[in-house]
């Protein structure tokens, strides 16, 4: 993968903490655009996105912010491959993703890539331990299998003494919790979220954040968020802006 800097130490030899420019490059976005036809006869394609290009790295926090319509979700949803680019790439290190075929974006979807979205999408006939390990079992893993790894993501994100629980007996941010213990267990390169604490209270919102940060700091974890939270967009290592499909900051 692309590196874009040495490695610090600190004194005495000791390697530092690697500096948001030393960190390689996890995703390269390359020029995407992103057009729809217009139903109406003889209508121009309506452009969501125009050109965007940006670089995520390492263990970084990206925030995705803007007006509602802006192309946000578009933009994230291609970067997690579940829509295709009008034009430009997505590049995984050296992959462009969308040269593969469907099937095998599947596959690389589901090992490389978490996802968290506003509505925690958990499925309320299983417990937390088996919503967390859901994407290995979809990966053909057996049940006896996946439990200790599952168990010990519920217990990254606080949550072990819940394993049992089906998730109408959890609260929301519960819920969103067990979401992003979720979106790790296949140990992704990168966790993509769209608004995931817009259905939160503050306190709950707060706490999501900070779990977040939390995991990018102390796993290294990658993070690309979608959000209007501000207090979030501060937080973040990054906040680039869309504005009309057209990428600001980055």
């Amino acid at each position: 993968m692309k590196k874009t800097g040495g490695t610090s130490k600190k004194a005495g030899g000791a390697p530092a903490a690697p500096q948001a420019g030393e960190r390689e490059t996890v995703i390269a976005v390359r020029g995407v655009t992103r057009s729809f036809q217009r139903d109406d006869a003889g209508g121009a394609p309506l452009f969501v996105l125009r050109g965007i290009s940006m670089e995520v790295r390492r263990g970084e926090v990206v925030a995705i912010v803007g007006a509602s319509g802006a192309g946000k979700s578009t933009l994230l949803h291609i970067i997690g491959t579940l829509d295709r680019p009008s034009a430009g790439q997505v590049l995984y290190g050296e992959q462009d993703v969308f040269t593969m075929p469907d099937d095998e974006i599947a596959r690389f979807r589901n090992r490389r890539i978490g996802f968290v979205f506003q509505f925690h999408h958990l499925l309320p006939e299983f417990s937390a331990l088996e919503n967390v390990a859901m994407p290995l079992l979809i990966g053909g893993k057996k049940p006896h299998e996946v439990r200790t790894a599952a168990l010990e993501q519920l217990k990254l994100v606080g949550l072990e003494d819940r394993a049992e629980f089906r998730p109408g007996k959890l609260s929301g941010g519960e819920q969103q919790r067990v979401a992003v213990a979720r979106a790790l267990m296949n140990a992704p390169d990168v966790v993509l979220a769209d608004e995931p604490s817009g259905n939160l209270d503050t306190a709950n919102s707060q706490a999501l954040h900070e779990l977040i940060r939390t995991l990018s700091r102390e796993r290294n974890q990658t993070f690309v968020v979608v959000t209007h939270n501000e207090a979030f967009a501060r937080m973040a290592d990054r906040s680039v802006r869309i504005v009309d499909g057209v990428l600001q900051g980055g």
